[in-house]
């Protein structure tokens, strides 16, 4: 079952928070080396406490956790930003921040365990590991799975496929390096991790969501919403508008033939001098759910960006 969010946000809640802890955390790594703890300089303190080592060197229970935040260099990290921005957005709009945040974090402790039960099986190193490229493996393995056919293109792709070719992809070439080349610095189960534990999650998982929502939700995925409030309905600068359209003069229909009058909701956002309507953006959201971005008009697009400015 999977819950919709009524609403857009192109940086949702908790994708902001990744965003601002993992740049914050790899600040905190790049000027570490100049200051000590303990007597030992802060950056080798870092990586000693809180990136993922092998059962038996250093390793400790909240490492599962913590090494998601670790990065070993700029690129690293803006890849890894970038695709799970690319990808996370419209999941974390479809399911809400808070079941995102725990499909995220679930395929993040997965991908570590699956890293260090299998890698010593094929030769890999007992060196610690870091990123959160096995949480992003998942959240990319959700996406090709709720949109199979939608065009992805991406680094080293350069022309689009559907997304679910795009994953298996991804996920054949770890697969190869990491039986073919398990000591190539690069945690390829992990990765293959990360897209088990979001499988699962999403094969097997619907229990955990139903206790974390509080309550089973019915129905498919088109049909059922679950109406929370997000950043645009949060923020207003002065009362919320409600228009009601004048309804029709007074016949003899039945009850079943009046049909309610339509009430729209206006929003604080103006684009080119026109209060935009939550109607209006929840139709454009559901455009890009069904047919993707490329199906929305150039009209649609600019309320999109105009919106995103004014977040």
């Amino acid at each position: 079952m999977y819950q919709r969010t009524r609403g857009l946000s192109f940086f949702p809640p908790f994708i902001k928070f990744l965003m601002f802890a993992n740049v914050g955390v790899f600040f905190l790594q790049s000027f570490a080396d100049g200051f000590t703890f303990g007597g030992v300089p802060l950056g080798s303190a870092i990586m000693e406490w809180f990136a993922l080592w092998p059962i038996g060197e250093n390793f400790w229970p909240w490492q599962f956790l913590s090494y998601q935040y670790l990065h070993g260099g700029f690129g690293h990290l803006f890849f890894n930003m970038f695709a799970l921005w690319m990808f996370g957005m419209e999941l974390e709009n479809m399911w809400g921040s808070k079941r995102f945040a725990v499909y995220y974090t679930l395929a993040g402790i997965a991908a570590g365990i699956v890293h260090l039960v299998v890698t010593p099986l094929f030769g890999g190193s007992g060196a610690p590991t870091i990123g959160a490229s096995g949480s992003i493996m998942g959240v990319l393995l959700a996406f090709g799975m709720l949109f199979p056919d939608r065009p992805v293109m991406m680094f080293p792709i350069f022309f689009p496929i559907p997304a679910r070719f795009f994953v298996l992809i991804y996920a054949g070439i770890d697969l190869v390096m990491g039986i073919s080349n398990a000591s190539d610095g690069v945690a390829h189960f992990a990765h293959l991790g990360g897209a088990l534990g979001g499988y699962l999650l999403l094969k097997l998982g619907e229990p955990l969501w139903t206790w974390l929502e509080g309550t089973r939700v019915g129905g498919s995925q088109s049909s059922v919403y679950n109406v929370q409030d997000v950043e645009f309905r949060d923020v207003s600068d002065g009362p919320t508008l409600f228009y009601q359209r004048p309804s029709a003069p007074e016949t003899t229909t039945t009850t079943e033939q009046r049909a309610t009058p339509a009430t729209e909701t206006y929003t604080r956002f103006v684009v080119d001098g026109e209060r935009i309507t939550q109607e209006h953006i929840d139709e454009i959201l559901d455009k890009i759910s069904q047919a993707g971005y490329h199906s929305l008009t150039e009209r649609e697009k600019n309320i999109l960006f105009q919106v995103s400015r004014q977040l």
